[in-house]
């Protein structure tokens, strides 16, 4: 039976499943230990949007393109209205000043999770949505999938390589 492996920044409590071989690791996904094509398939789902700047977003990629055979990689699309991590639509569009000074009292996330000052700060810096033609250029080598909502309106992209 085959592992996987589940990669998080910081330590992840985990009991295991019955019949499963399932180990949790703690790393940078920006800089993987690991030798190229070790495995199979590299899932990421909503990640790709948390490591800040273009060029960690670019550096994630390039060591997931490596390490990986195959992979299947998801992010929110800039292009949608709403913004999935505030829950609020056209806030991402905003400076990231003034998104500091607005996702307090403005957003559902806001009114929900009463972030402090620092949180505020952190979600901003690190949250960093990717337009589709910047998918194509960080997973040349994949087809691109864009999920929709009520069929037109961008929600998704998803880099897929068989």
């Amino acid at each position: 039976m085959g592992r996987i492996d589940s990669l998080n920044v910081h330590p992840v409590e985990w009991n295991g499943l019955p019949g499963y071989n399932i180990r949790t690791l703690v790393g940078d996904g920006c800089s993987l230990d690991f030798p190229d094509r070790s495995y199979d398939i590299v899932f990421s789902n909503s990640v790709i949007e948390h490591v800040g700047t273009w060029e960690n977003q670019k550096r994630f990629a390039r060591e997931i393109r490596r390490v990986a055979k195959a992979l299947w990689v998801q992010t929110p699309a800039w292009e949608c209205p709403i913004e999935p991590h505030y829950m609020t639509p056209f806030v991402h569009y905003l400076p990231q000043s003034f998104q500091k000074k607005i996702l307090r009292w403005f957003t559902l996330w806001g009114w929900i999770e009463r972030p402090d000052r620092a949180l505020i700060e952190t979600a901003v810096e690190t949250t960093r949505l990717l337009k589709k033609s910047e998918m194509r250029q960080l997973f040349p080598d994949c087809d691109l999938v864009t999920e929709r909502i009520l069929w037109v309106i961008p929600k998704g992209y998803i880099a897929i390589r068989r």
